[in-house]
């Protein structure tokens, strides 16, 4: 549960490795690291989020790597963000003193958050207080696979590794890469870890290069405009988000790691670090209902972009808009809490999967509303995606799951089939487009009428995961409201809301998208429950007028938080546990969209009831 002001806590490990509620999240735009309660830095990509990680001790206790300035003896630390910012403060307590630690990835002097270009300056940067007492603190800088180090520039050069040439700074001397300092009260040690320069630096000066960066976050959050449930976790969620976001290129990394195991000791592993066009319509509609139109629409035309680069539609791309790597794993990982195996790239890539019409005509809809002018060239790729929704909608793919087993003609790709037909008919109308409007508005209603009625199990009373009727209860059925597919009020959409309220429960109003028994998806093993599941519950509860269940349970929701109100993929149901990659992009969209979802609808009613 979120928590600004949080008290000391004994330091722990599970299975040897650092919680996932125990890390923060820092960020410049470019790239992300994950910092311990510990003061450990056992994450960190360079120069971009999906580069070969520096450090990956997150996923190798022993050979990954990392980054650790921590006092001898440390027992209890506690954490908290710089108010609406990505400064990261550890404070950490042993026997004999208190030491605080600041952690960022530098933003440049005056950058503005909301302009689409680079704000970072390839720099990490720590400063370490000593608040009380004294203590030895130790310096450990392990980059995966090694280094040779020298003296230069007045630090530190390290070679080798992921990165070819890393450049070290401290305001204390150093001992090459494992140093001992005796610090007393009032002390302080200046650290930058740089790369992407080799003969230029800027002066040591952390202190101006932490105000700095603080001030660039502040002026952006002055954009933020909520007044609903949960505020400060919205907030904080806003800041997540952006944390996640490519700030140069516009696409949203749905996560910042890869290979998080969900569940623990499971081979649910897969690399989160690229951009899912799916992700961007929800976005996109939390985004700008709480100040960020500009992240919004850098988001749609970055997908966009990424469309006619291609020249096909793809599920995924590089933060960059190019395709995603090929699947690999890593044998020299051990994975994090020992759950291989570890991978890099993305084997869903080049799957099949026919939500993907929708996604892209859905964002460029959106983008169109907002002043965005649709050319005749782009336009006669997505008047293509339209004809191919028309054409594929009753035929097999992997789903919005992406299952890795046979693929089947899902209820869920049935119905972004529907709204690619349904957006682009909307475009052409209003646009004076050229194109089967018409055409396409019919084949629209005839996927719609199959939803309600093929699609329905009488039996089990609820809308099937199958087309046919057939299948199990599917979790992203319940997303058909928000894509204005099925209202949310529709009898069959109540009931579909009950069948996975009651069939995919984990309890504690978490849910499982699909039981495994029913739904083969050539994966083993099982998972957590999936936390946007169940904002989408939140927000069907709301859209059904029960106000006070739909609040109960998002607040629910969100004190499932860590203390720095990060949230992962998944929750382990049975331990309560954050599980899978961490922080989770789509559970922050959550966060935002449902609180936005819920705020407008307990004023509709206030306004009824005052009527």
């Amino acid at each position: 549960m979120l928590d600004p002001e949080p008290a000391f806590r004994p330091l722990r490990l599970r299975d040897g490795f650092v919680p996932l509620e125990d890390m923060g999240l820092i960020g410049d735009g470019a790239t992300a690291a994950l910092v311990g309660l510990d003061g450990s830095i056992p994450w960190l990509c360079v120069p971009g989020f999906d580069a070969e990680p520096l450090f990956c001790g997150l996923l190798d206790r022993d050979g990954g790597g990392h980054f650790a300035v921590t006092p001898e003896g440390a027992a209890e630390a506690r954490q908290h963000y710089r108010g609406d910012t990505g400064v990261l403060v550890t404070e950490v307590r042993t026997a004999t003193g208190v030491v605080r630690l600041t952690d960022a990835l530098a933003l440049r002097s005056g950058a503005d958050l909301t302009d689409d270009t680079p704000a970072d300056r390839g720099e990490l940067v720590r400063l370490v207080e000593v608040l009380d007492g004294t203590v030895r603190l130790r310096v450990d800088v392990e980059p995966r696979g090694g280094g040779l180090v020298r003296a230069a520039f007045g630090g530190l050069e390290i070679q080798g590794g992921p990165v070819t040439r890393l450049h070290l700074r401290s305001s204390h001397p150093l001992d090459g890469l494992h140093s001992r300092h005796d610090l007393t009260r009032g002390d302080r040690v200046e650290l930058v870890l740089s790369w992407g320069r080799i003969h230029r630096h800027h002066r040591l000066d952390v202190e101006t290069t932490l105000r700095h960066t603080e001030e660039a976050w502040r002026r952006w959050m002055t954009g933020f405009g909520y007044d609903g449930p949960q505020e400060p976790m919205v907030r904080r969620a806003a800041v997540t988000l952006k944390l996640c976001d490519h700030w140069a290129n516009g696409s949203v990394a749905a996560a910042p790691t890869s290979s998080l195991p969900a569940p623990v000791g499971g081979t649910r592993n897969w690399d989160y670090r690229y951009a899912w066009v799916r992700d961007a319509a929800f976005a996109v509609f939390a985004l700008r209902r709480i100040g960020f139109g500009g992240e919004a629409d850098a988001f749609l035309g970055w997908v966009l972009d990424a469309f006619e680069q291609s020249r096909q539609p793809r599920i995924m791309y590089t933060l960059a808009g190019e395709q995603v790597p090929d699947e690999q794993v890593d044998p020299a990982l051990r994975g994090y809490r020992d759950s291989a195996p570890v991978r890099w790239g993305n084997g869903a890539a080049d799957q099949r999967q026919h939500d993907i019409y929708g996604e892209v005509l859905d964002c460029a809809e959106q983008w169109s509303r907002a002043g965005g002018h649709v050319e005749p060239g782009l336009w006669a790729g997505l008047s293509g995606l339209a004809e191919a929704a028309a054409q594929t909608w009753r035929q097999p793919d992997q789903g919005i799951w992406e299952v890795r087993s046979e693929g089947r003609v899902f209820t869920y790709s049935a119905a972004l089939c529907q709204v690619a037909l349904d957006r682009a008919a909307t475009m052409a109308d209003r646009l004076g487009l050229p194109g089967a409007a018409p055409r396409w508005r019919a084949e629209a209603g005839e996927i719609h009428r199959a939803i309600v009625e093929d699609a329905w199990n009488e039996q089990a009373q609820t809308i099937s995961e199958h087309l046919d009727g057939r299948g199990g209860v599917d979790a992203s059925l319940l997303a058909l409201p928000l894509r204005g597919v099925v209202a949310a009020d529709h009898p069959r959409m109540v009931a579909t809301t009950k069948a996975v309220s009651e069939r995919l429960g984990a309890g504690d109003g978490l849910l499982y998208r699909y039981r495994h028994d029913e739904s083969p998806d050539g994966i083993p093993g099982d998972e957590g429950a999936f936390l946007l599941c169940s904002f989408w519950l939140v927000d069907n509860l709301t859209g059904q007028g029960r106000l006070e269940e739909a609040e109960e349970l998002y607040t629910s929701l969100c004190e499932r938080a860590s203390p720095l109100g990060l949230l992962s993929e998944q929750v382990d149901p049975g331990s309560g546990q954050l599980v899978g990659n961490f922080p989770q992009a789509f559970s922050h969209i959550g966060v935002i969209a449902s609180g936005v979802t819920l705020t407008r609808a307990k004023q509709r009613a206030k306004q009824g009831a005052t009527a």
